[in-house]
């Protein structure tokens, strides 16, 4: 597929896009992943994909990377489509959509986090969207490398990984900051909240600062291609392990 030069998506990152994975040709939480772009198009004021044309597309994909039989890293991409020079967009946009597929082995060893001076904006409805508008992100990952990258907000609130939702031990309680801290709502951060209260464990969705990590047990980050991972160090100092890490890991393995 090749874009037209005035692609809405291209110019100005107006479109949206989930990341999913596919193990041997099955597309894991499609549905979730389907509702959040949906809901993402709302927001942005967007048509919806037609459900059967994205799942097409991205088993397409899956199939001409010639990944059936493999792990692999699915992304679907909406754009706004073509839009004429400036902002506004057309009365009635036409979107863009496509999808691609790569080899995304299984996860080993444990994250690095180091708290990026790159900041979340929480006030912008696209910190809580998959938006192609990514390049915070981006700089934030660049800036932490070859770790991965804490994100605070313009607060100084915890927010988030550069790919990925976090979450905590704080003695009895499971603790992932709000969304409302500018926080992507998260597929497997769902997931993990939900088995979270399966075992009976309480959860809270938090606003607090950096110093909050400072005692905290069990740190781990979650996406929907690795499922939960755990961080072993922030800011060069070791976290302490905490053993409801590998049970809520064990407990969403199925769909990571």
């Amino acid at each position: 597929m090749s874009l037209p030069l005035d692609d809405r998506g291209l110019l100005l990152g107006d479109g949206l896009f989930e990341t999913l994975l596919a193990r041997e040709g099955e597309l894991i939480l499609w549905s979730a992943h389907l509702d959040r772009l949906t809901r993402g198009c709302r927001v942005l004021g967007l048509p919806p994909p037609d459900p059967r044309a994205a799942r097409r597309a991205c088993e397409a994909a899956v199939r001409d990377a010639g990944l059936g039989s493999q792990r692999a890293a699915v992304r679907l991409t909406l754009t706004a489509g073509s839009g004429g020079r400036g902002l506004d967009r057309p009365a009635a946009p036409s979107p863009s959509m496509f999808a691609t597929a790569a080899a995304m082995p299984a996860p080993s060893g444990a994250l690095r986090l180091v708290t990026a001076r790159v900041r979340r904006n929480e006030g912008s409805p696209a910190s809580r969207l998959k938006s192609l508008s990514y390049l915070d992100n981006v700089l934030a990952r660049r800036e932490a490398a070859p770790a991965e990258a804490l994100m605070l907000n313009t607060a100084g609130q915890i927010a988030c990984a550069a790919v990925g939702n976090l979450f905590w031990m704080r003695r009895d309680r499971l603790i992932t900051p709000a969304l409302d801290c500018g926080v992507l709502d998260g597929v497997m951060r769902a997931q993990v909240l939900e088995a979270a209260r399966v075992m009976g464990l309480i959860c809270e969705e938090a606003r607090l600062g950096r110093d909050a990590l400072d005692s905290a047990s069990g740190l781990f980050m979650t996406n929907s291609l690795v499922g939960v991972r755990t961080v072993s160090h922030l800011d060069g100092r070791a976290v302490q392990p905490h053993p409801v890490t590998a049970r809520l890991a064990e407990a969403v393995a199925a769909v990571s």
